[in-house]
């Protein structure tokens, strides 16, 4: 099968399965293995928005599928691959290795098929990726669909003549272009993000049900996701999503939002071929409240049997609680709070206001529906010492008593692992925000990620604590967690016990590896692979029990009937847009943004 453009996700460090060690608890409380299998959800944007214009356009979970099976063939399975060009996202800096490493195999396999980065990581580092011999382009943006057709176009055209596309960083020979970051658009309605309807009729049409599963275990827990906006009106330090950090990388000053009305058609969609919980990302309100009224409104229409999971950014009032309630049976919210330390968190950007503010809002949520509430804290925070980290779980203490000990709270504690995100004020400035940073290149961020273990990946200290310090108060924070939720009846004595193990033998590797990193250099490799398979088990919820993050979802598919059906409807809507791409092929050539848009933004 011949294909426009087929678009890959490498693994974290590309080969893992042979020389993966110590992870820790870096990917604990998100979806995704250490491994960071699941790819962003601007790849299935990128894949809708081109086959409307007729091209055709392949996912493959390249990490997933290795984590499926060991005899998976990377190599194998690409050399078959006819594709005008090869897309790799590196949207999370911990994918700096395997991006890198899967480039270099597709080039060796592909000499003369272009390779195209992109994501929020390559957007910070294209001038060091363009230099690489296996990548021909970086798309830099956060909104590079329409861009996309753009560079398309242009190789199926074999025009070479790129400086007219925005954003795009490019190679011909030996001479490299930056053209400007122009193309920032003020909306969202154009697109499907994720790209539900491209995904189900991407089965059907290219008769593969295992390449495109977002990550390990979707087909047993097939959560799904909607983003609601591209920017954010935030600015925690930490983060590279924020508003300075997308101002910065992205030249983007303000949000660019979906309209509640396209949400709602896709959570419509969405509830046609899975019950499993639809999770909103973002907080609603950085619409503003007309944009929250017309969602809830046109939300309770709907009757929606799926759960949906809201996060929250900052305190919520009761108001708030009575409309999510009036508007779906079923929801949950997700709060990142980070510290019990007021001062922090008002530093910090992150749910600035009172602790008493906080209770108000999970007693508010509670009180009126919700059936989960999940409540990160974080070590690792500007600002934060060791004990001020111990002291996140006496607040847990205190939040459950004060919520009259409801078990509907979830609580977790994880690092600021194992990155500093690039363009986050925190990297800008690292020692106005009490950070020492070890890794500035992509290059330092590639070898970190290849360490033996998480505590050698960090890729800083802060002012207040050393690598040792951070490791220390993760693991002593997650025992005394594990301690509270046993005292409360949050967890089982078996799910105590096993959590209590994996911290306790955790430890005792840490100590191991640091223990083989100071032997000889020569004698490293054989002393880490003694210990390699042993610890494999450690890397799988380390600090938390496997199912703590998980919504109840007693049927996640509809039927398969509904599914089948919602496929082939999508089959014959792609079939009679390539009939009016035969009978209009000018369509796509003359596409071209507006002129606006190619303005630079000021």
């Amino acid at each position: 099968m011949k294909y426009d453009l087929v678009l890959l996700h490498a693994p974290s460090v590309y080969d893992f399965r042979k020389n993966s060690l110590l992870a820790g608890p870096i990917s604990d409380v998100v979806p995704s293995s250490p491994v960071f299998e699941m790819y962003p959800i601007g790849i299935t944007s990128i894949a809708e928005y081109l086959e409307r214009y007729g091209l055709r356009v392949k996912i493959i979970n390249i990490a997933n599928r290795m984590l499926m099976s060991d005899k998976f063939d990377v190599e194998a399975k690409l050399r078959k691959i006819n594709t005008k060009a090869f897309g790799i996202d590196l949207h999370w800096l911990p994918h700096a290795h395997g991006s890198i490493e899967l480039a270099k195999i597709v080039k060796k396999l592909h000499p003369d098929t272009p390779v195209i980065f992109g994501g929020l990581s390559s957007t910070y580092y294209h001038k060091e990726l363009i230099e690489y011999p296996c990548i021909d382009f970086v798309m830099r943006g956060d909104s590079t669909e329409k861009l996309m057709l753009l560079l398309m176009n242009k190789i199926e055209q074999g025009n070479t003549h790129y400086a007219d596309i925005p954003n795009l960083t490019w190679k011909k020979g030996s001479d490299i272009g930056y053209n400007p970051l122009t193309y920032v658009p003020k909306d969202l309605d154009d697109l499907d993000v994720p790209g539900y309807r491209y995904a189900i009729r991407s089965v059907f049409k290219y008769r593969n049900f295992l390449d495109p599963l977002p990550y390990n275990g979707w087909l047993q827990y097939p959560n799904t996701a909607l983003l609601t906006a591209r920017g954010c009106s935030q600015n925690c330090l930490i983060c590279g999503g924020s508003k300075d950090a997308y101002d910065q990388n992205c030249n983007r000053s303000s949000l660019a939002l979906r309209s509640p009305e396209k949400l709602i058609e896709d959570i419509k969609f969405i509830s046609r071929f899975s019950r499993a919980p639809i999770f909103i990302l973002h907080d609603l309100r950085q619409g503003g409240r007309d944009y929250v009224k017309e969602f809830f409104s046109r939300l309770k229409e709907l009757h929606l049997k799926n759960e949906i999971v809201f996060e929250l950014f900052q305190y919520a009032d009761e108001e708030f609680f009575k409309q999510m309630n009036d508007s779906v049976p079923n929801y949950s919210i997700e709060i990142t709070l980070e510290t019990h330390d007021e001062k922090i968190r008002r530093y910090n950007g992150k749910f600035n206001c009172t602790n008493p503010k906080v209770i108000n809002t999970l007693n508010f949520a509670l009180k009126h529906g919700c059936k989960k509430i999940d409540l990160f804290f974080m070590v690792g925070i500007p600002g934060q010492t060791y004990n001020s980290a111990l002291e996140n779980i006496n607040f847990c203490e205190k939040i459950h008593l004060a919520c009259n000990k409801d078990k509907r709270i979830f609580y977790f504690v994880a690092p600021l692992a194992p990155f500093l995100d690039p363009a986050s004020p925190a990297f800008e400035n690292p020692e106005l925000h009490g950070y020492k940073k070890f890794c500035h290149t992509l290059e330092d961020h590639r070898k970190a990620i290849c360490q033996p273990s998480w505590k050698h990946m960090l890729s800083y200290e802060t002012k207040y604590m050393t690598r040792d310090d951070i490791v220390n108060s993760t693991y002593e924070s997650a025992q005394l967690l594990n301690d509270f939720k046993l005292k409360y009846g949050l967890i089982d004595e078996d799910g105590y016990l096993e959590i209590k193990w994996k911290i306790e033998k955790s430890i005792d590797y840490i100590e191991k590896i640091d223990y083989v990193l100071s032997l000889p250099e020569e004698q490293q490799p054989d002393e880490l692979a003694k210990i390699r398979e042993e610890i494999e088990e450690l890397n799988k919820y380390s600090i938390c029990g496997k199912n703590e993050l998980k919504w109840e979802a007693p049927k996640n598919y509809a039927n398969f009937f509904s599914l089948t059906l919602v496929g082939l409807e999508q089959l014959y809507e792609d079939y009679a847009n390539k009939i009016r791409h035969l009978l209009q092929p000018q369509r796509r050539q003359q596409f071209q943004l507006d002129p606006e848009q190619r303005k630079m933004k000021i």
